[in-house]
Protein backbone atom coordinates (compact mmCIF):
# COMPACT_ATOMS: atom_id res chain seq x y z
CA UNK A 1 0.00 0.00 0.00
CA UNK A 2 2.93 2.34 0.72
CA UNK A 3 4.20 1.65 -2.79
CA UNK A 4 0.84 2.66 -4.28
CA UNK A 5 0.56 5.77 -2.09
CA UNK A 6 4.04 6.89 -3.09
CA UNK A 7 3.23 6.32 -6.76
CA UNK A 8 0.05 8.40 -6.64
CA UNK A 9 1.78 11.21 -4.74
CA UNK A 10 4.54 11.24 -7.36
CA UNK A 11 1.91 11.33 -10.12
CA UNK A 12 0.20 14.32 -8.49
CA UNK A 13 3.55 16.05 -7.94
CA UNK A 14 4.13 15.89 -11.70
CA UNK A 15 0.80 17.70 -12.25
CA UNK A 16 -0.92 14.44 -13.14
CA UNK A 17 -4.23 15.76 -11.84
CA UNK A 18 -4.09 18.55 -14.44
CA UNK A 19 -3.45 16.03 -17.22
CA UNK A 20 -6.30 13.85 -15.98
CA UNK A 21 -8.83 16.68 -15.75
CA UNK A 22 -7.80 18.17 -19.09
CA UNK A 23 -8.15 14.77 -20.79
CA UNK A 24 -11.61 14.17 -19.33
CA UNK A 25 -12.68 17.70 -20.24
CA UNK A 26 -11.36 17.28 -23.80
CA UNK A 27 -13.39 14.11 -24.27
CA UNK A 28 -16.55 15.79 -23.04
CA UNK A 29 -15.97 18.78 -25.31
CA UNK A 30 -15.23 16.53 -28.29
CA UNK A 31 -18.50 14.67 -27.73
CA UNK A 32 -20.38 17.96 -27.39
CA UNK A 33 -18.81 19.30 -30.59
CA UNK A 34 -19.83 16.17 -32.51
CA UNK A 35 -23.43 16.67 -31.33
CA UNK A 36 -23.56 20.40 -32.12
CA UNK A 37 -22.12 20.10 -35.62
CA UNK A 38 -25.17 18.03 -36.59
CA UNK A 39 -27.28 21.11 -35.94
CA UNK A 40 -25.50 23.08 -38.67
CA UNK A 41 -24.63 20.52 -41.35
CA UNK A 42 -26.84 17.87 -42.92
CA UNK A 43 -25.98 14.25 -42.20
CA UNK A 44 -25.31 13.61 -45.87
CA UNK A 45 -22.75 16.39 -46.33
CA UNK A 46 -21.14 15.85 -42.93
CA UNK A 47 -20.78 12.17 -43.76
CA UNK A 48 -18.70 13.01 -46.83
CA UNK A 49 -16.38 15.26 -44.78
CA UNK A 50 -15.99 12.61 -42.08
CA UNK A 51 -15.36 9.97 -44.73
CA UNK A 52 -12.45 12.02 -46.08
CA UNK A 53 -11.27 12.90 -42.57
CA UNK A 54 -11.00 9.21 -41.63
CA UNK A 55 -8.27 8.81 -44.26
CA UNK A 56 -6.34 11.68 -42.68
CA UNK A 57 -6.83 10.36 -39.13
CA UNK A 58 -4.82 7.27 -40.05
CA UNK A 59 -1.99 9.39 -41.44
CA UNK A 60 -1.83 12.01 -38.65
CA UNK A 61 0.23 9.73 -36.35
CA UNK A 62 3.03 9.71 -38.96
CA UNK A 63 2.94 13.47 -39.59
CA UNK A 64 6.51 14.73 -39.74
CA UNK A 65 7.52 11.09 -40.32
CA UNK A 66 6.97 10.56 -36.59
CA UNK A 67 9.75 12.90 -35.47
CA UNK A 68 7.60 14.12 -32.56
CA UNK A 69 7.92 10.59 -31.17
CA UNK A 70 11.70 10.75 -31.49
CA UNK A 71 11.76 14.15 -29.80
CA UNK A 72 10.06 12.95 -26.62
CA UNK A 73 12.18 9.80 -26.25
CA UNK A 74 15.62 11.07 -27.23
CA UNK A 75 15.03 14.48 -25.68
CA UNK A 76 14.42 12.81 -22.31
CA UNK A 77 17.93 11.31 -22.49
CA UNK A 78 19.65 14.65 -23.11
CA UNK A 79 21.17 16.38 -20.08
CA UNK A 80 21.18 20.10 -20.83
CA UNK A 81 18.48 22.57 -21.84
CA UNK A 82 20.71 23.73 -24.74
CA UNK A 83 20.74 20.19 -26.16
CA UNK A 84 16.97 19.84 -25.80
CA UNK A 85 16.57 23.27 -27.40
CA UNK A 86 18.72 22.21 -30.36
CA UNK A 87 16.87 18.92 -30.77
CA UNK A 88 13.54 20.79 -30.89
CA UNK A 89 14.86 23.10 -33.63
CA UNK A 90 16.11 20.10 -35.64
CA UNK A 91 12.80 18.25 -35.31
CA UNK A 92 10.79 21.37 -36.14
CA UNK A 93 12.69 22.07 -39.37
CA UNK A 94 12.89 18.47 -40.60
CA UNK A 95 9.36 17.64 -39.49
CA UNK A 96 7.82 20.58 -41.37
CA UNK A 97 9.60 19.44 -44.53
CA UNK A 98 8.47 15.84 -43.98
CA UNK A 99 4.87 16.99 -43.40
CA UNK A 100 4.85 18.90 -46.68
CA UNK A 101 6.12 15.77 -48.45
CA UNK A 102 3.24 13.73 -46.98
CA UNK A 103 0.72 16.43 -47.95
CA UNK A 104 2.07 16.42 -51.50
CA UNK A 105 1.83 12.61 -51.69
CA UNK A 106 -1.78 12.66 -50.44
CA UNK A 107 -2.80 15.30 -52.97
CA UNK A 108 -1.15 13.42 -55.83
CA UNK A 109 -2.64 10.09 -54.72
CA UNK A 110 -6.14 11.63 -54.54
CA UNK A 111 -6.14 12.03 -58.33
CA UNK A 112 -5.66 8.28 -58.83
CA UNK A 113 -8.68 7.15 -56.82
CA UNK A 114 -12.31 7.14 -57.77
CA UNK A 115 -14.17 8.16 -54.63
CA UNK A 116 -17.69 6.96 -53.95
CA UNK A 117 -18.98 10.33 -52.75
CA UNK A 118 -18.94 13.67 -54.52
CA UNK A 119 -16.47 16.29 -53.19
CA UNK A 120 -14.47 13.68 -51.24
CA UNK A 121 -11.29 14.60 -53.11
CA UNK A 122 -11.79 18.31 -52.36
CA UNK A 123 -12.21 17.67 -48.64
CA UNK A 124 -9.30 15.22 -48.64
CA UNK A 125 -6.98 17.81 -50.18
CA UNK A 126 -8.05 20.52 -47.72
CA UNK A 127 -7.83 18.19 -44.73
CA UNK A 128 -4.39 16.90 -45.77
CA UNK A 129 -2.96 20.25 -44.64
CA UNK A 130 -3.92 19.31 -41.07
CA UNK A 131 -0.73 17.25 -41.00
CA UNK A 132 1.42 20.37 -40.67
CA UNK A 133 -0.29 22.12 -37.71
CA UNK A 134 -0.87 18.73 -36.08
CA UNK A 135 2.85 18.03 -36.17
CA UNK A 136 3.73 21.45 -34.73
CA UNK A 137 1.08 20.99 -32.04
CA UNK A 138 2.55 17.61 -31.07
CA UNK A 139 6.16 18.82 -30.77
CA UNK A 140 5.04 21.83 -28.70
CA UNK A 141 3.29 19.42 -26.34
CA UNK A 142 6.30 17.10 -26.33
CA UNK A 143 8.63 19.97 -25.40
CA UNK A 144 6.46 20.88 -22.42
CA UNK A 145 6.72 17.29 -21.22
CA UNK A 146 10.49 17.34 -21.70
CA UNK A 147 10.64 20.46 -19.55
CA UNK A 148 8.58 18.66 -16.88
CA UNK A 149 5.85 21.23 -17.40
CA UNK A 150 2.88 18.86 -17.41
CA UNK A 151 0.60 21.67 -16.32
CA UNK A 152 1.21 23.56 -19.58
CA UNK A 153 0.91 20.26 -21.45
CA UNK A 154 -2.53 19.82 -19.88
CA UNK A 155 -3.50 23.38 -20.80
CA UNK A 156 -2.69 22.68 -24.47
CA UNK A 157 -5.29 19.90 -24.37
CA UNK A 158 -7.79 22.16 -22.66
CA UNK A 159 -7.36 25.17 -24.96
CA UNK A 160 -7.32 22.98 -28.06
CA UNK A 161 -10.66 21.43 -27.05
CA UNK A 162 -12.29 24.76 -26.34
CA UNK A 163 -11.03 26.31 -29.57
CA UNK A 164 -12.24 23.27 -31.50
CA UNK A 165 -15.73 23.58 -30.03
CA UNK A 166 -15.94 27.33 -30.70
CA UNK A 167 -14.47 27.18 -34.21
CA UNK A 168 -16.62 24.21 -35.26
CA UNK A 169 -19.78 25.99 -34.12
CA UNK A 170 -18.90 29.32 -35.72
CA UNK A 171 -17.42 28.06 -38.99
CA UNK A 172 -20.04 25.34 -39.44
CA UNK A 173 -22.84 27.84 -38.86
CA UNK A 174 -21.55 30.33 -41.45
CA UNK A 175 -19.73 28.10 -43.97
CA UNK A 176 -21.29 24.64 -43.42
CA UNK A 177 -19.10 21.67 -44.35
CA UNK A 178 -16.21 23.81 -45.68
CA UNK A 179 -16.30 25.69 -42.38
CA UNK A 180 -16.08 22.41 -40.50
CA UNK A 181 -12.96 21.38 -42.41
CA UNK A 182 -11.40 24.81 -41.77
CA UNK A 183 -12.14 24.47 -38.05
CA UNK A 184 -10.33 21.12 -37.97
CA UNK A 185 -7.40 22.69 -39.80
CA UNK A 186 -7.07 25.95 -37.87
CA UNK A 187 -7.57 24.71 -34.31
CA UNK A 188 -4.19 22.94 -33.85
CA UNK A 189 -2.47 25.83 -35.64
CA UNK A 190 -3.94 28.53 -33.39
CA UNK A 191 -3.27 26.44 -30.26
CA UNK A 192 0.35 25.97 -31.30
CA UNK A 193 0.81 29.70 -31.86
CA UNK A 194 -0.66 30.47 -28.44
CA UNK A 195 1.74 28.17 -26.60
CA UNK A 196 4.86 28.38 -28.80
CA UNK A 197 6.25 31.50 -27.11
CA UNK A 198 5.98 29.86 -23.70
CA UNK A 199 8.53 27.26 -24.80
CA UNK A 200 11.15 30.03 -24.92
CA UNK A 201 13.11 28.36 -27.73
CA UNK A 202 16.35 30.17 -28.55
CA UNK A 203 16.86 29.71 -32.29
CA UNK A 204 20.32 31.32 -32.05
CA UNK A 205 21.63 28.45 -29.91
CA UNK A 206 21.75 25.40 -32.13
CA UNK A 207 24.14 22.62 -31.15
CA UNK A 208 24.82 19.83 -33.62
CA UNK A 209 23.73 16.56 -32.01
CA UNK A 210 25.12 13.14 -32.90
CA UNK A 211 21.85 11.39 -31.96
CA UNK A 212 19.97 12.68 -35.04
CA UNK A 213 21.03 9.76 -37.19
CA UNK A 214 19.15 7.02 -39.03
CA UNK A 215 18.23 5.33 -35.72
CA UNK A 216 16.58 8.57 -34.56
CA UNK A 217 14.39 8.73 -37.69
CA UNK A 218 13.70 4.99 -37.60
CA UNK A 219 12.49 5.16 -34.02
CA UNK A 220 9.96 7.92 -34.73
CA UNK A 221 8.68 6.30 -37.90
CA UNK A 222 8.09 2.89 -36.32
CA UNK A 223 6.60 4.43 -33.15
CA UNK A 224 4.09 6.25 -35.34
CA UNK A 225 3.37 3.20 -37.50
CA UNK A 226 2.63 1.14 -34.39
CA UNK A 227 0.07 3.81 -33.38
CA UNK A 228 -1.55 3.56 -36.81
CA UNK A 229 -1.79 -0.23 -36.55
CA UNK A 230 -3.14 0.01 -33.01
CA UNK A 231 -5.92 2.32 -34.26
CA UNK A 232 -6.61 -0.13 -37.07
CA UNK A 233 -7.00 -2.95 -34.54
CA UNK A 234 -10.02 -1.13 -33.11
CA UNK A 235 -11.45 -0.25 -36.52
CA UNK A 236 -11.03 -3.65 -38.17
CA UNK A 237 -13.75 -5.22 -36.00
CA UNK A 238 -16.38 -2.82 -37.34
CA UNK A 239 -15.17 -3.25 -40.92
CA UNK A 240 -15.33 -7.05 -40.67
CA UNK A 241 -18.74 -7.02 -38.97
CA UNK A 242 -20.06 -5.06 -41.93
CA UNK A 243 -18.30 -7.25 -44.48
CA UNK A 244 -19.15 -10.65 -42.95
CA UNK A 245 -22.62 -10.04 -41.51
CA UNK A 246 -23.93 -7.57 -44.12
CA UNK A 247 -25.96 -5.82 -41.42
CA UNK A 248 -25.47 -2.11 -40.80
CA UNK A 249 -27.55 -2.26 -37.59
CA UNK A 250 -25.05 -4.66 -36.03
CA UNK A 251 -22.24 -2.23 -36.92
CA UNK A 252 -24.07 0.50 -35.03
CA UNK A 253 -24.81 -1.84 -32.10
CA UNK A 254 -21.16 -2.86 -31.74
CA UNK A 255 -19.98 0.73 -32.10
CA UNK A 256 -22.18 1.93 -29.26
CA UNK A 257 -21.70 -1.11 -26.99
CA UNK A 258 -17.93 -0.59 -27.26
CA UNK A 259 -18.06 3.19 -26.62
CA UNK A 260 -17.69 2.95 -22.84
CA UNK A 261 -14.95 0.26 -22.75
CA UNK A 262 -12.84 1.95 -25.43
CA UNK A 263 -13.39 5.41 -23.91
CA UNK A 264 -11.85 4.17 -20.65
CA UNK A 265 -8.52 3.59 -22.41
CA UNK A 266 -7.64 7.21 -21.67
CA UNK A 267 -6.87 6.23 -18.05
CA UNK A 268 -3.50 4.46 -18.59
CA UNK A 269 -2.66 7.06 -21.25
CA UNK A 270 -2.98 9.86 -18.66
CA UNK A 271 -0.47 8.20 -16.34
CA UNK A 272 1.95 7.29 -19.12
CA UNK A 273 1.84 10.76 -20.71
CA UNK A 274 2.56 12.27 -17.30
CA UNK A 275 5.38 9.86 -16.42
CA UNK A 276 7.01 8.94 -19.74
CA UNK A 277 9.78 11.54 -19.59
CA UNK A 278 10.51 10.78 -15.94
CA UNK A 279 10.95 7.04 -16.34
CA UNK A 280 12.83 7.47 -19.61
CA UNK A 281 15.31 9.76 -17.85
CA UNK A 282 15.84 6.99 -15.26
CA UNK A 283 15.64 4.05 -17.64
CA UNK A 284 19.16 2.89 -16.66
CA UNK A 285 18.13 2.72 -12.99
CA UNK A 286 16.74 -0.82 -12.82
CA UNK A 287 15.59 -0.43 -9.19
CA UNK A 288 13.51 2.64 -10.08
CA UNK A 289 12.03 0.94 -13.17
CA UNK A 290 11.09 -2.20 -11.20
CA UNK A 291 9.38 -0.11 -8.51
CA UNK A 292 7.56 1.91 -11.15
CA UNK A 293 6.31 -1.28 -12.82
CA UNK A 294 5.12 -2.72 -9.49
CA UNK A 295 3.33 0.52 -8.54
CA UNK A 296 1.65 0.96 -11.92
CA UNK A 297 0.51 -2.67 -12.17
CA UNK A 298 -0.84 -2.65 -8.61
CA UNK A 299 -2.87 0.51 -9.30
CA UNK A 300 -4.37 -0.77 -12.54
CA UNK A 301 -4.96 -4.25 -11.15
CA UNK A 302 -7.16 -2.61 -8.50
CA UNK A 303 -8.87 -0.36 -11.08
CA UNK A 304 -9.47 -3.32 -13.42
CA UNK A 305 -10.89 -5.49 -10.63
CA UNK A 306 -13.28 -2.74 -9.55
CA UNK A 307 -14.27 -2.08 -13.17
CA UNK A 308 -14.96 -5.75 -13.94
CA UNK A 309 -16.96 -6.20 -10.72
CA UNK A 310 -19.04 -3.07 -11.36
CA UNK A 311 -19.69 -4.06 -14.98
CA UNK A 312 -20.65 -7.60 -13.96
CA UNK A 313 -23.17 -6.31 -11.42
CA UNK A 314 -24.61 -3.42 -13.43
CA UNK A 315 -23.93 -4.15 -17.13
CA UNK A 316 -27.61 -3.97 -18.07
CA UNK A 317 -28.09 -0.66 -16.28
CA UNK A 318 -24.94 0.80 -17.84
CA UNK A 319 -25.96 -0.21 -21.36
CA UNK A 320 -29.49 1.07 -20.87
CA UNK A 321 -28.03 4.57 -20.43
CA UNK A 322 -27.04 4.39 -24.11
CA UNK A 323 -30.13 2.55 -25.31
CA UNK A 324 -32.63 0.33 -23.50
CA UNK A 325 -32.36 -2.22 -26.33
CA UNK A 326 -28.65 -2.79 -25.72
CA UNK A 327 -29.08 -4.86 -22.54
CA UNK A 328 -29.11 -7.97 -24.72
CA UNK A 329 -25.43 -7.27 -25.42
CA UNK A 330 -24.35 -7.42 -21.76
CA UNK A 331 -22.07 -10.41 -22.48
CA UNK A 332 -20.35 -8.51 -25.29
CA UNK A 333 -19.92 -5.49 -23.00
CA UNK A 334 -18.38 -7.61 -20.21
CA UNK A 335 -15.99 -9.30 -22.63
CA UNK A 336 -14.75 -5.90 -23.83
CA UNK A 337 -14.38 -4.64 -20.25
CA UNK A 338 -12.30 -7.71 -19.44
CA UNK A 339 -10.27 -7.08 -22.59
CA UNK A 340 -9.35 -3.49 -21.81
CA UNK A 341 -8.07 -4.67 -18.42
CA UNK A 342 -5.28 -6.33 -20.39
CA UNK A 343 -4.35 -2.93 -21.79
CA UNK A 344 -4.69 -1.32 -18.36
CA UNK A 345 -2.35 -3.78 -16.66
CA UNK A 346 0.10 -4.75 -19.42
CA UNK A 347 -0.06 -3.13 -22.83
CA UNK A 348 -0.29 0.52 -21.76
CA UNK A 349 2.76 0.16 -19.53
CA UNK A 350 5.08 -2.22 -21.35
CA UNK A 351 4.34 -0.84 -24.81
CA UNK A 352 5.62 2.53 -23.61
CA UNK A 353 8.54 1.00 -21.73
CA UNK A 354 9.59 -0.65 -24.99
CA UNK A 355 9.48 2.78 -26.62
CA UNK A 356 11.43 4.19 -23.67
CA UNK A 357 14.34 1.80 -24.32
CA UNK A 358 14.30 2.64 -28.02
CA UNK A 359 12.46 -0.48 -29.22
CA UNK A 360 9.52 1.21 -30.94
CA UNK A 361 9.91 -1.20 -33.86
CA UNK A 362 9.05 -4.07 -31.48
CA UNK A 363 5.70 -2.40 -30.77
CA UNK A 364 5.16 -2.23 -34.53
CA UNK A 365 5.83 -5.96 -34.89
CA UNK A 366 3.49 -6.76 -31.98
CA UNK A 367 0.73 -4.63 -33.52
CA UNK A 368 1.27 -6.31 -36.91
CA UNK A 369 0.97 -9.78 -35.38
CA UNK A 370 -2.14 -8.65 -33.52
CA UNK A 371 -3.69 -7.31 -36.72
CA UNK A 372 -3.10 -10.56 -38.60
CA UNK A 373 -4.57 -12.65 -35.76
CA UNK A 374 -7.50 -10.23 -35.55
CA UNK A 375 -8.48 -10.71 -39.18
CA UNK A 376 -8.05 -14.50 -39.14
CA UNK A 377 -9.90 -14.96 -35.83
CA UNK A 378 -12.77 -12.66 -36.77
CA UNK A 379 -13.34 -14.57 -40.00
CA UNK A 380 -14.24 -17.58 -37.84
CA UNK A 381 -15.80 -15.99 -34.76
CA UNK A 382 -17.98 -13.23 -36.25
CA UNK A 383 -20.06 -15.54 -38.50
CA UNK A 384 -20.42 -17.96 -35.54
CA UNK A 385 -21.11 -15.56 -32.66
CA UNK A 386 -21.97 -12.22 -34.30
CA UNK A 387 -20.66 -9.09 -32.59
CA UNK A 388 -19.80 -11.18 -29.50
CA UNK A 389 -17.25 -12.92 -31.71
CA UNK A 390 -15.62 -9.58 -32.51
CA UNK A 391 -15.52 -8.75 -28.79
CA UNK A 392 -13.91 -12.11 -27.97
CA UNK A 393 -11.21 -11.51 -30.58
CA UNK A 394 -10.53 -8.00 -29.31
CA UNK A 395 -10.35 -9.12 -25.67
CA UNK A 396 -7.97 -11.97 -26.43
CA UNK A 397 -5.71 -9.68 -28.47
CA UNK A 398 -5.65 -6.98 -25.78
CA UNK A 399 -4.31 -9.51 -23.29
CA UNK A 400 -2.08 -11.31 -25.79
CA UNK A 401 -0.34 -8.18 -27.10
CA UNK A 402 -0.03 -6.84 -23.55
CA UNK A 403 1.57 -9.98 -22.15
CA UNK A 404 3.80 -10.31 -25.23
CA UNK A 405 5.03 -6.71 -24.82
CA UNK A 406 5.74 -7.47 -21.15
CA UNK A 407 7.79 -10.57 -21.98
CA UNK A 408 9.74 -8.83 -24.74
CA UNK A 409 10.47 -5.80 -22.55
CA UNK A 410 11.86 -7.98 -19.76
CA UNK A 411 14.07 -9.87 -22.22
CA UNK A 412 15.33 -6.75 -24.02
CA UNK A 413 15.79 -4.73 -20.83
CA UNK A 414 17.90 -7.44 -19.22
CA UNK A 415 19.93 -7.82 -22.40
CA UNK A 416 20.61 -4.15 -23.14
CA UNK A 417 20.19 -2.21 -19.90
CA UNK A 418 20.69 -4.31 -16.79
CA UNK A 419 24.48 -4.00 -16.90
CA UNK A 420 24.56 -0.25 -17.61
Amino acid sequence: MNLLTTYLKSFLTRSGSYVFMATVFARIISFLASILVLQFISNKELGVVLYAYNFILFIIPICGFGLHQSLIRYGALLKTSEEKNSLFIYVLKKGILASFILIFLIIVASFFFSFEFKNTQTYLIILSFILLPSFIFEIVRAQFRLNHDNKSYAYTELIHSLLLLISICLFSFFFKEIGYTLALLLTPLITSIIFFKKLDINFKVNIKLNITDFTFWKYGFFASLSNVLTQLLFVIDILLIGYLLKNSELITDYRYVSIIPFSLLFLPRVFINTDFVSFTEKIYDSVYIKNYIKSYMLLFLLISSLLILTSWLFSNEILSIIDSNFDKYSDTFLILIFGISGIFIFRGLFGNLLSSIGKAHVNYYIATIGLIINVISNYYLIPEYGIKGAAITSAILMWFTGILSCILFIILYKKDFSNK
